[in-house]
């Protein structure tokens, strides 16, 4: 099985980012840990100044990657939960 990392680009006072953040952890399935099935980075855009000219007014960013390979942007907003479970179930 593939190793899954995904990406949230966040800002700290953003409801939007915390209520993504959640509703991801929550397709984790029962029992696994946070070193388990898929990573998750937090990363405020805030702090970087080339992540704001690029997601400014998208934040939240949801992107996902399969073994360190490419990053792919899956959603923004508000988590899309069957664009993320195509993204889990697809083959490398």
């Amino acid at each position: 099985m593939s190793k899954i990392y995904f990406t949230l680009y966040s800002r700290s006072y953003c409801h939007l980012c915390e209520d993504m953040l959640q509703a991801l952890l929550a397709l984790r399935a029962p029992g696994e840990s946070d070193a388990g099935w898929f990573d998750v980075e937090v990363i405020d855009v805030d702090d970087h100044p080339d992540l704001v000219a690029k997601y400014d007014e998208l934040v939240p960013v949801l992107s996902g990657s399969k073994d360190g390979g490419v990053s792919m942007q899956l959603c923004h907003y508000f988590l899309d939960v069957e664009s993320v479970k195509k993204f889990l179930s697809e083959d490398d």
